[in-house]
């Protein structure tokens, strides 16, 4: 597994998720937003209504480019611009801290994006505005507006946990965003989170649910420890087989944990909604404009743990 690079070690100021007001840009349909989620292994972007979380189109998928540098992902970028013939807005979610449009550590991809404009340079390669955002908030984005986390859940301490190539963190408190949490590769017992407990290694190391379960107990009692939040959301390719591990997941503190509604398209919609929010961060206004009319069905048929390779790498089946 890459190692994470680390550069700076701060995090923005704490913002708010405004219900979709202020300034757009002057191209394209305010509320149409072209989403692009950027992964370790493939790269999928969809037209999003952000008034709905719905897409407008089937998903477009490329690989990763390997090395995954910042100028050859903004090439796919641009690809998956072109694919839609778009000349609207963008946002893309990112495996890195995200700090005004500069990325600050990498992982899974190439150890170049640290410190790299890389908001600038999807900019200029697309000719297109485009706003970045670290991929576990958006996914947080995603389930906060239209997910598993609207309505009353949105209320209190609400943690989004990823679980898959690595291990993806997105904090809310009443509906604002902590960004660029990072806690899959924070040290417990000695080891780094996600070396422990990411989605992979369940297919990895032909781990029973039982014993993933106990992976997951041990990594989110520490969250639960530090921050006492209010309920889990967990997501990620491995919460597609929930009903096969969760309820076997006990807290020491009973904290609630929910299972993920958006699944694989939680990065591009969440991504979306980060650049329709843009221009008016970091302005305090509520989510219950984002509240979907009907909460996604969250459940899914039982899956056998063989089938989780791909599901953990997000490529779609």
């Amino acid at each position: 597994m890459q190692k994470e690079q680390q550069h700076d070690p701060n995090v923005l100021n704490p913002v708010k998720i405004p219900s979709g007001g202020g300034s757009r840009p002057s191209v394209g349909v305010d509320h149409e937003i072209l989403g692009i989620d950027i992964g370790g292994t493939s790269i999928k972007a969809a037209p999003v209504d952000t008034r709905t979380g719905k897409l407008l189109a089937e998903r477009f998928v490329v690989l990763t480019p390997n090395p995954a540098t910042p100028g050859a992902c903004a090439d796919a970028v641009n690809q998956c611009a072109e694919h839609f013939q778009w000349k609207g807005a963008v946002g893309i979610g990112v495996p890195a801290v995200v700090k005004d449009g500069t990325t600050w550590t990498a992982a899974n991809i190439d150890s170049s994006w640290v410190g790299a404009d890389v908001e600038g340079l999807f900019s200029r390669v697309t000719g297109l505005p485009v706003t970045v955002v670290n991929d576990a908030d958006a996914a947080g984005y995603a389930e906060l507006g239209f997910g598993a986390g609207s309505g009353e859940n949105e209320r209190g301490v609400v943690f989004i946990v990823t679980f898959g190539t690595g291990i993806g963190t997105a904090m809310f408190v009443d509906g604002i965003l902590v960004p660029n949490l990072e806690l899959g590769h924070m040290e417990v017992d000695g080891v780094e989170a996600e070396a422990a407990a990411a989605g992979v290694l369940v297919e990895r190391n032909n781990w029973t649910w039982q014993q993933w379960a106990d992976k997951v107990t041990w990594y989110l009692a520490h969250i639960e420890k530090l921050f006492w939040p209010s309920r889990f959301i967990v997501g990620g390719g491995v919460s597609n087989a929930h009903e096969q591990w969760l309820h076997l997941v006990r807290l020491p503190k009973g904290t609630p944990i929910l299972p993920a509604c958006m699944k694989n398209d939680a990065g591009i919609i969440g991504a979306a909604m980060a650049s329709s929010l843009a221009p008016s961060l970091p302005s305090a206004t509520s989510l219950s404009r984002w509240r979907s009319t009907s909460r996604p069905d969250c459940t899914r048929a039982s899956i056998s743990p063989h089938q989780l390779l791909l599901l953990c790498f997000n490529v779609p089946g």
